[in-house]
């Protein structure tokens, strides 16, 4: 048991003077008297941390955020269906404060919106609610231990994969946040290529979402005499389970959320269906996939790999990052298959300090705290939003022409959205040697390393090498940038750029060979149509 009373005072108080505390740093400094976290989503996962004494009302405060967080984590990461804590022996209050935690994970905003999600995909799934009961030590018994992952024909499989999609017509869609990104391939050859900006969390409606991938598809289609497709692979930035959309509390559905004109589950829920939308565009016997982008990006890169004849790479599985809008992570296991759980790491709690940005509301970009939730999770410290927060920290003028508004500061909206030509901004200054967008970039890197020690944590062990897709590397240079920070904190991890040297299948590179085309940018595209193929006979 921690027993010193100085440790929690001490980032209580760097966290008021706005420095940041990481999570980690509490549950390393008290490794006695676990508690165990159990979290079950069909199998059983169990987490153990310390839980320290307080002396102060203060000091009980930030025990409370910093068990909620690791049970947020824990359901952020895994999902699942019910939740088991035990509690250490002996320590009645402990009770009160399991009490007051559970108050917190009702459905809702805050640390709730991820039991909305665990409802949502438990639904699916056939669950009905999600309890968290309190046991003590002494009722707690070892689960046992989880089966080893079979190491499968991967390689050949993903070859098939590939040589199958020269033969027909699919279409491939990585849905972001403020763009997405089309790809249409007849006969292996690159016949339609788009990228259309566009900014889901202005819809009030699940339609307002729909309908411009709709488009893009009718768009492909018109090209080829309105010929239906072979496949449609599509890849969407929410919890996606048997090629259901099933999280609904990211930012892409915050206005849904917010029109009080309509039930939002019942709105959501079309959503949910968009794979039987897809289809309809689709031959008789044609395929739609639909995954979690994170988790495309990991399949994008396993099928390069596979064509490089990199097949050793793929013996440990491959983990994968996009930095863009946000972040996304995807992990293909060693046998070939998905996980079955949402891996939301970009929902991830961090923080235990930085307590003036926290106050200010989410939508001033000075925040470490994210509009759909209003906790300060990975969002603020990964992805654009992050970029325009440390700009404000190291020279506001980075920002000019971009914010409006002094309380809170916000990013121009209208009559353009000026997210995207903001970061293009700040990453070709970086590119360029301007000190303070190298510094922004340097940070994303060491938030990475951050991330990646709690990832660590929740999932056990993962691949020792991390391959990064998106618009944050696009240049060069900031992927270094971006290398030097991660490895200052964490060196027993190595960041792989995925970029023009990754294009070996034959699909990719086709892309490649296009002027003006980023493999990074469209790889997701690509994967989704290597996806359709990588089951069928």
């Amino acid at each position: 048991m921690c027993m010193n009373n100085d440790i929690l005072e001490n980032i209580i108080a760097a966290g008021e003077r706005g420095e940041s505390v990481p999570l980690s740093v509490l549950r390393e400094s008290c490794p006695g008297t676990p508690a165990v976290l159990s979290l079950n989503n069909g199998r059983r996962i169990d987490r153990r941390i310390g839980i320290p004494l307080w002396a102060t009302e203060k000091q009980r405060s930030l025990v409370i955020e910093y068990l909620c967080d690791h049970v947020y984590n824990m359901l952020a990461a895994h999902g699942g269906h019910c939740m088991e804590i035990y509690l250490p022996d002996g320590r009645p209050e402990l009770r009160e404060l399991f009490d007051e935690l559970r108050a917190r994970f009702v459905p809702g905003r805050g640390y709730g919106k991820c039991v909305s999600v665990a409802l949502r995909s438990g639904k699916s799934l056939g669950f009905d609610g999600f309890p968290i009961r309190a046991l003590t030590m002494s009722e707690y018994a070892a689960p046992e231990a989880a089966e080893d992952l079979g190491r499968g024909e991967l390689q050949e499989r993903l070859l098939r994969a590939a040589e199958r999609a020269r033969y027909g017509t699919y279409c491939g869609l990585d849905v972001g946040g403020t763009d997405i990104k089309l790809v249409g391939y007849r006969d292996g050859a690159l016949v339609h290529l788009r990228e259309f900006d566009w900014d889901p969390s202005k819809s009030p409606t699940a339609e307002g979402i729909i309908e411009p991938i709709m488009a893009l598809i009718s768009e492909f289609r018109a090209l080829l005499g309105g010929e239906k497709l072979d496949g449609i692979g599509m890849c969407f930035p929410d919890v996606v389970i048997n090629d259901l959309i099933v999280g609904g509390e990211t930012p892409k559905t915050e206005a849904m959320r917010a029109n009080t004109e309509l039930d939002y589950e019942t709105e959501f829920s079309k959503l949910t269906a968009l794979r039987e939308r897809l289809s309809e565009n689709c031959r008789e016997n044609g395929r739609v996939r639909i995954i979690n982008d994170g988790f495309m990006t990991a399949f994008a890169a396993a099928a390069e790999l596979a064509a490089g004849g990199q097949g050793d790479r793929l013996r440990d599985g491959v983990f994968a990052i996009s930095l863009g809008t946000e972040l996304g992570s995807g992990w293909l296991l060693p046998d070939g298959s998905f996980p079955a759980i949402p891996l939301e790491l970009y929902d991830l709690q961090l923080e235990l300090g930085a307590r003036p940005q926290r106050r200010l509301p989410p939508e001033d970009i000075r925040s470490v705290c994210n509009e759909n939730s209003g906790l300060p999770g990975v969002r603020r410290y990964l992805g654009q939003a992050a970029c325009y927060r440390m700009a404000m920290e190291l020279r506001p003028e980075l920002l000019e022409g971009f914010i409006c508004g002094e309380e809170p500061i916000e990013m121009i909206s209208s009559p353009q959205d000026m997210r995207k030509p903001c970061l293009e901004r700040l990453t070709a200054l970086a590119e360029q040697g301007d000190a303070d967008c190298e510094e922004i970039f340097r940070r994303i890197g060491r938030n990475l390393s951050r991330l990646s020690n709690e990832a660590e944590f929740l999932l056990g062990e993962l691949p020792k090498s991390y391959y990064v897709f998106g618009r944050f590397v696009k240049h060069k240079r900031c992927f270094e940038l971006i290398s030097e920070g991660f490895s200052e904190l964490k060196s027993d991890v190595k960041l792989l750029l995925a970029d023009e040297r990754m294009a070996f299948s034959p699909l990719m590179k086709e892309l490649g060979a296009r002027p003006g085309v980023s493999v990074a940018q469209f790889a997701q595209a690509v994967g989704g149509v290597y996806l359709i193929n990588m089951d069928r006979r």
